[in-house]
This record gives structure tokens, sequence and C-alpha cells, in this order.
């Protein structure tokens, strides 16, 4: 039986990334095809029930299945593919999955926090961000971690969901202090591994940090008030070294 998958994209979703990232750590090859979403092409309007990426086009013997939102693209992959990033105990297991989808509530919260109108608004979306990773670093201090990842020595999908989690934090980090991981050496340290590790690495397009830059400066928020009052003509490769 003959298979190929093909990841349908957008260069800056972080729930791509997340599929990307799982599919490059259980070693599964994959074809990346990105779309604009501001222009959907007709054949993804045909596929995608929803309108949204990530989509994973599984393409065997003359037939094809269409699987699309993140969390059901990783679950079929556990079920499908070898080198398993969920635990093997089902308590574990579910706990891993209550983790991720703490990931897509800081997700959530992240995009409140660059869209915020108003600088009071920002400042209240900035409190409830850093309280959410306040969560992360008690159960970081909770759990028998003897390793770098979130649950010790082995990779799961918990870290693949929060490595673009992390992304976010590093374009804001290029724009100001907002003390976002203040007082959270843990969530800090989790940060720094998974910001080196390959997969993670190559989820995204060379040119991803200045994507995301033009698009948060392009938001018309708070921030992107911020971003143009710190130097609007400062190219961005000199901001990032700034």
């Amino acid at each position: 039986m003959t298979e190929k998958l093909i990841l349908v994209s957008h260069p800056l979703c972080p729930y791509v990334q997340r599929a990307a990232i799982s599919l490059a750590e259980k070693g599964v090859p994959f074809e990346r095809v990105d779309i604009d979403l501001a222009n959907k092409p007709d054949w993804f309007k045909a596929i995608s029930p929803l309108g949204k990426v990530p989509l994973l086009r599984v393409q065997r013997d003359g037939e094809e299945t269409v699987i699309f939102e993140s969390a059901v693209i990783l679950e079929f992959l556990e079920e499908t593919q070898a080198n398993p990033l969920h635990p093997a105990d089902p308590y574990a297991r579910a706990r891993h999955r209550a983790w991720i989808e703490f990931g897509s509530a800081i997700l959530n919260a992240i995009s409140r926090f660059y869209s915020a109108q108003t600088e009071a608004t920002f400042i209240a979306e900035g409190d409830a961000l850093s309280a959410m990773f306040d969560r992360l670093e008690a159960e970081l201090a909770d759990a028998e971690r003897n390793g770098p990842w979130f649950a010790g020595e082995r990779f799961s999908f918990v870290d693949a969901v929060h490595g673009p989690v992390f992304r976010y934090l590093d374009a804001f980090d290029r724009i100001g202090d907002f003390g976002i991981l203040d007082d959270k050496p843990r969530v800090r340290a989790w940060r720094e591994a998974l910001s080196e590790r390959r997969s993670i690495r190559q989820a995204v397009v060379s040119d991803y940090p200045q994507r995301l830059h033009a698009f948060l400066q392009a938001k018309g928020s708070h921030l992107s008030t911020i971003i143009r009052r710190n130097d609007p003509a400062k190219p961005f490769a000199q901001a990032r070294s700034a």
C-alpha cells in the first residue's frame, strides 16, 4: 500500500506547525502546500468544511481522505504512525490531552493580547496571559521531570503544541519587555529547550520572524502602535538585534 501525506498550510498558522512538528518527530515524509487564507483557492474550499488550516490529505491506492482540525490530525498520526508521542498510560495520556487544550487556550489568549485596541486592554490581556503561564510553571514544578520536556526525557505532543506558542513570545520580545514570563524559570527553560529542537525550528519557513513581525505591525492594535513608536523606519534585522 502506497501512502502520501500532504499538509495544507499557511506560513503563520501555529496549528499547522504542531502538525508539522509531530510529523517530523514521527519520521513521516510529507509534502507541505501553503495557501493564502485571504484568497482561498476553490480546491481548498471544496475539501475544507471549516475553511481553515491545517488539512491533512492522505492519499493511498488512488483514494484520498481529508482530515481537518489539528487535534484530530495529531490523534490520527498517533493511531496510524510509529514513534508514539502520547504516553502509554491512559491517565498520563488524558493529562497530556488536557494540557494540549491548555496550549490552544494560550494561543487564544495570545491573539487577544496582540489584537487589543487600547493600552488598558493590552495590559489586562498581558496579565491574563502571564497568569496562564503561571499555571504552566506550577504544573512543571509538580511533575516528576528528569529532562527538558513537558514529560521529562520524552518529547510529547504537549511539547509539539507549545513550540509554536513560544514563537509568539520571541516576536513580542523583539518589540518590548512585557514581563510575560517573569518569575517563571521552569517555563523559560522549557521554552529554550523547545527553541533548539530540530523539528520545531524546521516547522516554519526561514523568514517566519519577519512575516510575523509584519503581521503584528499591520494589525492596527495597541501592539502595532508600540512597534511604530519604537522606530517605524527601522528594518526588521536591526530591530531584532537591538
